[in-house]
């Protein structure tokens, strides 16, 4: 508990503060619900369906939107050229499918180039751009730093990037993005260049950070590593992500664990060939189990396959792994987006029209 909130003496004031909340959770969030409910009588449809998924009222169900995380090896890079942004026609197509929910990663270096210092106002004005159109569809942006648990090659809890510089970061992106109907806070993709229970550290100090500031978004807290699920009881160093997450909370009760379901042997997203099915339903059910016994919530925020026969029931049994919808929140596949050209797992809709890939997603929306 000393480390976890050394930083601050307030977060340790918090934390006690939070404890308490813990207590009362089954009453929070009947009272919770019903003023949401309150909120909303009058609002307009968009605003409704819009607040209902950023702030885990309903089921949540999208894509990554890839482009703005390209070229990692060239930074800044040239937008456009290097990398890229969602349009609108491509958000406009997977909600119209029916999906409500669109995760966007992005680089860490390219929004802030300098640790502790202003966020750039061109890649700013980008994702803000990117939040307006989600906004005006009526869907969620969840907004992925997609940075493996480094800045410039540097992990997060190193002498160049310390906790509180990963913390520095979220507090500016809170500054122009505050509205939790709109926008949701994905905390960092796939940390596997720190340790497990480092990485477990910083995301309950962010946590705490954000809602200290006045965050009212949904918080989505990768476990460590891979966030794998079929490695979530896998020890690193004597500690797993079942061992590290069991207890994370959050003061405001609006967060999830996420982790990310890949169906090849390695479980790397990597080959175009999948393991059983059956397989892939033991490996869901067990982190459903988890998710029961410590009181967690959980998002999927990365599966895909290739659209191949038996590909495809290995993705039908990911999504099923996810049909408890008071412990999934929801999901996003991965990926779309107009550069991934031919790669196998992409939803990106050709001349001939959507991939297979969505008619074994879309009884899942």
């Amino acid at each position: 508990m000393i480390k976890i909130f050394s930083t601050s003496i307030l977060y340790y004031l918090f934390y006690l503060g939070s404890l308490a909340l813990q207590l009362l959770r089954p009453l929070l969030r009947k009272s919770r619900s019903g003023l949401t409910v309150s909120l909303l009588v009058g609002c307009s449809l968009v605003t409704h369906a819009a607040y209902a998924n950023c702030l885990n009222s309903n089921r949540m169900a999208g894509v990554n939107l890839s482009g703005a995380e390209f070229a990692a090896e060239k930074l800044p890079g040239v937008v456009f050229r290097d990398y890229i942004y969602p349009e609108m026609a491509d958000m406009d197509h997977f909600q119209g499918a029916g999906m409500n929910t669109f995760r966007l990663p992005f680089l860490w270096e390219r929004i802030q180039p300098t640790l502790f210092g202003a966020l750039d106002p061109g890649e700013l004005q980008r994702i803000t751009d990117t939040a307006a159109a989600a906004r005006s569809l009526g869907v969620c942006l969840i907004l992925d730093v997609h940075n493996y648990g480094e800045y410039r090659g540097q992990p997060i809890g190193s002498a160049t990037v310390p906790h509180l510089a990963f913390i520095d970061l979220w507090k500016r992106l809170l500054t122009s993005f505050k509205d939790p109907a709109n926008v949701a806070f994905g905390l960092m993709n796939e940390p596997s260049k720190l340790p497990t229970a480092e990485w477990a550290v910083v995301a309950q100090e962010t946590v705490i950070a954000l809602r200290i500031q006045g965050a009212k978004n949904l918080i989505l807290v990768p476990g460590g590593g891979w966030s794998g699920a079929h490695s979530w009881f896998e020890k690193g160093a004597g500690v797993s992500n079942a061992d590290a997450f069991r207890r994370f909370h959050d003061p405001a009760n609006n967060y999830m664990i996420e982790t990310h379901q890949y169906a090849d042997a390695n479980f790397s997203g990597t080959s175009n060939s999948c393991i059983d099915p059956a397989a892939l339903d033991t490996i869901m059910a067990k982190m459903t189990r988890w998710a029961i016994a410590s009181r967690q919530r959980l998002f999927l925020g990365e599966f895909g396959v290739q659209p191949n026969p038996s590909c495809l029931q290995a993705l039908g049994a990911i999504v099923n792994g996810t049909k408890n919808t008071s412990i999934w929140g929801g999901w996003t596949y991965w990926s779309s987006g107009k550069w991934l050209g031919s790669y196998p797992f992409t939803l990106q809709p050709d001349a001939n029209g959507d991939k297979p890939q969505m008619a074994v997603l879309k009884p899942a929306m």
